[in-house]
């Protein structure tokens, strides 16, 4: 488990910054708070953590420079104020880290794209591909698109399917709030700051907050829902608020600042319940008796070579059962190509891999993280 003390031991993050720290509530962007934020990011960074941004304030941005004092309830509305946003959002990111060096990437998602499964792969590799080049991920909802059915409804949710998709250690929500308390502080000067919680336990829901502010959309439940979603790959979550001084690096050394939510399951643990879990068999692949024991007996990766056969139709990233001889599930995990491209591969090497389809994703058909044993 993660605690305060073993923070500065964590190696990937991601930090959210919401929509009333980013527009000085509704006065335009901070742009002093942005490049604050901005400096402390770049500090984690040299000191070996890898930083995934998810940052609200288009649609703010995108109010204040269209002159519109209060936030839109027309779709088509706010889809134009994200588009008119965006473009100052990534200007001031872009200029702000290219002055110490570093470059960034914008990433517009919305939740089809990490719902379907070949798409979450996609987004996953693309992120993995951008921290190891040292580039600076900065993600958004990409509201110029989405509709009632496929937003996320606030950055928090998704800011914990980001972590959860690239196995963040830590979720970093900035806000205009010291963190969680016992009561809304707002109505009862008596509140208490909760330091530590864990994150399932049941008083929260009772002491969560439902308002989000004339400008953000999530309010103090949207964040506890949001540190249960990251909780579920074994992500702890920190709250602070985003106008404390150097805050980023307080929290890095482990200053009881905010309020640090903690995973009740271990990382690869929570993942793995998670894959059980939570997504629908779309296929199976017959595996001889040597892969069996292997996947068995070591937990090792599925390669290609023990694979005897294939069922179903399936597509890359869906989950699929591992079969053995006996007709028994032996595993099942996200599978790294198609039924199709299977089907071709199967019984061969992975160095053959390239040479048959023409290109190489992985070498394992099923990562032994993307996988859990019966």
């Amino acid at each position: 488990m993660i605690s305060r003390e073993a923070i500065s031991k964590t190696h990937r993050w991601v930090v959210k910054i919401g929509s009333a720290l980013l527009t000085n509530e509704g006065k335009g962007l901070n742009q002093d708070g942005i490049t604050a934020w901005v400096e402390q990011l770049v500090e984690l960074h040299r000191q070996g953590v890898e930083i995934v941004l998810v940052s609200s304030g288009s649609v703010a941005e995108g109010m204040s420079r269209l002159g519109w004092p209060k936030r839109p309830n027309a779709l088509h509305e706010l889809q134009a104020a994200a588009a008119v946003g965006q473009m100052g959002l990534v200007q001031a990111y872009e200029s702000r880290f290219k002055s110490h060096g570093f470059q960034t990437a914008q990433i517009l998602l919305t939740h089809d794209d990490l719902s379907n499964r070949e798409r979450y792969l996609n987004a996953k590799s693309t992120l993995r591909t951008l921290t190891d080049l040292g580039v600076i991920p900065i993600i958004n909802e990409n509201d110029t698109v989405v509709t009632d059915e496929i937003r996320f409804g606030d950055n928090d949710t998704l800011a914990a399917l980001v972590a959860n998709l690239i196995e963040a250690e830590m979720l970093v929500i900035l806000t205009d709030q010291q963190g969680m308390f016992d009561s809304d502080p707002r109505q009862n000067p008596d509140a208490k700051l909760i330091s530590e919680t864990e994150v399932n336990a049941v008083e929260l829901d009772s002491m969560a907050s439902e308002s989000g502010g004339q400008l953000g959309r999530g309010g103090m439940q949207t964040k506890v829902r949001a540190a249960r979603l990251a909780a579920r790959s074994g992500c702890a979550t920190l709250i602070a608020a985003g106008r404390e001084p150097d805050v980023l690096n307080k929290l890095f050394q482990g200053e009881h600042i905010g309020t640090l939510f903690t995973p009740d399951k271990e990382r690869l643990v929570a993942r793995k319940q998670w894959l059980a879990g939570h997504l629908r068999v779309k296929g199976q692949l017959l595996i001889d008796n040597g892969a069996a024991d292997v996947l068995r007996q070591s937990g090792k990766s599925l390669l290609p070579v023990g694979i005897k056969g294939v069922s179903g139709e399936f597509e890359r990233g869906a989950l699929v059962a591992c079969i053995g001889a006996d007709g028994v599930e032996v595993a099942r995990g996200l599978v790294n190509y198609s039924s199709q491209e299977t089907r071709k591969i199967m019984g061969h090497a992975s160095g053959d891999i390239e040479g048959i389809l023409g290109y190489i994703d992985e070498p394992e058909l099923i990562h032994r993280d993307q996988m859990v044993i019966d």
